[in-house]
């Protein structure tokens, strides 16, 4: 079968105090292989890759990519089937512009989709736009059953982790038991995807040191945080892959696609202290001179001592986030986020020791949130300054369709289901929050703004107070474009907007 898989335009807040970027489309990437190796022929049409300097203003915010009839334009008219993908629901609006133009252009072609936003939201989303079937969940399995089915001209009833719409009710499939054997998943199709666009505009996930490939080393998360929606995509069955199967993987983009940055997608890559000491030895054994690698989405600090952390700078383990979100325990018990103190704060002092760059994630405006809760944080983000870790990052609390939190917010009302609501998170690091974003209920929007600042200020008044080389060393690095930490990331981010915006100003300047 002729399939053909689109990645998305995204939106992109522009005004946003953070490093985070649009990235590789790992996952579509993963898909592409299972589905390839199954005997499918695939393409890929990525509309960030194919248009990566586009960036048109849609309302408060920005798209990055090809617009919606650009991508008609370039639709494969020999496909047999089209599947898309979606990971954050604020995309949703756009999203589903595209698919309802894709099916009034190919109406006889079935159009399936997957991914956070369709696992979250599938009946929302099938009554929404025309789509044929949505893949639950984790997809590789599920996507080779389906469009197996569908080549062959089978009910798909009997293909598990699927639903679609029938005679205007939704239909979901038996759940699908998770992929414990990912070894044997194909490594990601990565000839589909124009590596070079993306290095070349800084379109990476985490630090950008040099050609990038993300990696994914482990699926899933043993946690229940209720912010977060892996519990109800991934549940909370984790599965790692064998220390030597991630080695081999980037030794070989070491060689034949002169990769020597390896951001880690994982949702928690640090969970078995044996597993990560494993993995180490092995980039130890095969020699890779000048590589670094990374957790830019955070992961436990546990397993983090003198030996692990030691074992990372020398393998060109380079920058780790922990994702305390407050410095209150009791905070942190009401979203069941299980981690002490006195375990981050060993797990700092053996990274810092080692010369890790370390990020702090922290939330504020939870629900249950007071000024109590803000002044734990306040001291925690002083002893972290103290301690010398290099950034911590903000971000507002906002509900994200698929988790605890959403739901408790939907049943007592405060959520209504509307485009509105769904692009709330693309605003969690805005530099203020508006009052009809505020899901607190001890705290105005101001109150929270202002508690932002007080702790920024904090942290890096005291961290560049402590060490004041580091003021230094960030201004040069960002005039040269050099990234060793997510400050420097965000200011050569803010300095590119910059000149852009210079260039468009002198542009629209009469001539003469």
């Amino acid at each position: 079968m002729k399939i053909q898989l689109i990645n998305p335009p995204v939106y992109l807040n522009v005004h946003a105090m953070t490093a985070l970027r649009p990235s590789m489309p790992l996952g579509l990437a993963y898909i592409a292989a299972s589905l390839r190796r199954a005997g499918h022929e695939v393409s890929l049409l990525d509309a960030v890759a194919e248009a990566p300097d586009r960036v048109t203003r849609d309302g408060r915010i920005h798209r990055l990519g090809l617009p919606p009839d650009e991508i008609l334009d370039r639709l494969d008219p020999e496909a047999e089937a089209i599947a898309l993908t979606n990971m954050w629901s604020f995309s949703w609006p756009l999203v589903r512009e595209i698919l309802q133009k894709i099916k009034a252009r190919r109406p006889d072609v079935p159009l399936v989709c997957g991914g956070e936003h369709f696992t979250g939201l599938p009946e929302f989303s099938l009554k929404q736009a025309p789509i044929d079937y949505v893949v639950l969940g984790e997809g590789d399995e599920t996507a080779v059953e389906l469009f197996a089915a569908l080549e062959a001209g089978e009910p798909v009833d009997d293909v598990a982790g699927i639903a679609f719409l029938r005679d205007g009710e939704m239909v979901r499939t038996p759940k699908r038991g998770r992929t414990t054997a990912i070894d044997d998943l194909p490594w990601p199709a990565w000839d589909l995807v124009d590596l070079a666009t993306y290095n070349e505009y800084d379109l990476v996930t985490g630090l950008h040191a040099g050609m990038t490939v993300p990696i994914l080393a482990t699926r899933g998360c043993p946690y229940q945080c209720t912010y977060c929606s892996s519990p109800n995509m991934w549940t909370t069955k984790y599965v790692t892959r064998e220390p030597s199967d991630v080695a081999d993987e980037i030794e070989f983009y070491y060689h034949t696609k002169g990769a020597r940055n390896f951001p880690f997608q994982d949702l928690t890559a640090i969970v078995k202290r044996d597993w990560i000491v494993a993995f180490c030895n092995e980039l130890l054994d095969r020699g890779l001179p000048g590589i670094t690698w990374q957790f830019p989405s955070g992961t436990r600090c546990e397993v983090i001592d003198d030996e692990v952390a030691n074992l990372l700078y020398r393998t060109g383990g380079r920058a780790l986030a922990f994702a305390p979100e407050s410095g209150s325990e009791e905070t942190r018990k009401l979203i069941k986020k299980k981690m002490k103190t006195e375990s981050l704060l060993d797990a700092v002092a053996h990274s810092v020791r080692n010369r890790l760059n370390i990020t702090a994630f922290l939330v504020m405006g939870f629900p249950h949130d007071e000024p109590k809760h803000l002044r734990d944080t306040e001291k925690l983000v002083r002893k972290l300054a103290i301690m010398g870790i290099d950034d911590i990052a903000i971000g507002f609390f906002f509900p994200i369709p698929n988790t605890e939190l959403y739901y408790q917010l939907l049943e007592r009302g405060d959520v209504e289901l509307t485009d509105e609501f769904l692009l709330t998170p693309i605003f969690a690091n805005d530099e203020k929050l508006l009052p009809d974003n505020n899901y607190c209920d001890h705290m105005t929007a101001g109150q929270l703004t202002r508690w932002k600042y007080r702790l920024l200020l904090n942290f890096y008044g005291l961290s560049f107070a402590t060490r004041p080389w580091r003021v230094f060393t960030v201004l040069a690095n960002t005039l040269r474009g050099k990234e060793t930490r997510k400050l420097e990331t965000f200011l050569v981010e803010l300095k590119r907007k910059s000149l852009v915006w210079l260039r468009g100003k002198e542009s629209a300047q009469p001539a003469g």
